[in-house]
């Protein structure tokens, strides 16, 4: 069997997607992105626009910049000193790059979950409400369990913690902790969810839970979701990007990116001839 049989097993998530509204403009648009570690060219020219009705994939093998311009999306790379970001992306047609961008502002909106997780060594309670206590977003401590309650139910652990909101969110299994960066992440009330490689570090049965939720999840946000794991990209995204050397090859609907691509090194990635 090809991998890309075994690809198609599961049904496609773009099939059951509503149509577009044509007038609706994107959450986030990238023109002409191209970053630079001193002399080394990391990305080039990548265009790309995330919607917030669906969710996009990012794939490619190791090295081939997804990951990188993940991070250009809330200026992740402006921690890094040799880094140099050109083109323009912008959210709700506001350059993010502008001089007058709050960055702290930015990654509120646009928040991240990252391929390990990493919660705080505070409580479960603590570790959802820092993102509304920095920002204020509570003014009183109901107001503040309701927020941390709510982004509990929404990262779909609530039931699994809720008794226990004072323990540690480090003492949770990998897949809840995940879960729990999820809901840190949804407790700022952000606009745009970046995930690059959440699944990586976990078991089958995490995986499928946090696959779950990124469907949940659908529609409430704007979506973009770094993957090396092709199956995946299939049972959740309705729109795929392939990167290869930098260059973004490839990206359309995520069913015509696996079964009918148009170029050829998407087709060779695809079928596992290289990655």
């Amino acid at each position: 069997m090809t991998l890309m049989n075994e690809i198609h097993a599961p049904v496609p998530a773009d099939i059951d997607e509503p149509p577009a509204d044509a007038n609706r403009a994107p959450k986030m648009s990238a023109r002409d992105v191209s970053v630079f570690y001193g002399d080394k060219q990391a990305l080039n020219g990548v265009s790309i626009d995330i919607r917030d009705d669906r969710v996009t994939a990012f794939i490619g093998p190791s090295g081939c910049g997804k990951s990188t311009f993940l991070r250009c999306l809330n200026r992740m790379n402006d921690t890094i000193p040799s880094a140099r970001v050109t083109g323009k992306i912008s959210l709700d047609g506001q350059d993010i790059y502008h001089s007058n961008m709050d960055v702290v502002q930015l990654r509120a909106r646009v928040g991240m979950v990252f391929q390990k997780p990493n919660p705080f060594p505070k409580s479960i309670y603590d570790n959802v409400a820092y993102g509304p206590k920095i920002h204020g977003l509570a003014s009183s401590k109901g107001e503040m369990d309701g927020i941390v309650e709510k982004s509990l139910k929404r990262a779909g652990l609530w039931d699994e913690v809720k008794d226990r909101l004072s323990e540690s969110g480090t003492a949770l299994s990998g897949g809840q902790q995940q879960r729990l960066c999820i809901a840190r992440a949804i407790a700022v009330d952000p606009e745009v969810i970046l995930m690059d490689e959440p699944c990586s570090a976990l078991d089958p049965i995490a995986t499928a839970k946090i696959e779950e939720l990124i469907h949940e999840l659908r529609g409430r946000y704007a979506i973009a979701i770094v993957t090396h794991n092709m199956q995946q990209a299939a049972r959740v995204s309705q729109r795929t990007a392939f990167f290869h050397l930098g260059e973004m090859v490839e990206y359309g609907k995520t069913s015509e990116i696996f079964t009918n691509p148009r170029e050829r090194r998407t087709q060779d990635y695809i079928t596992g001839r290289y990655g």
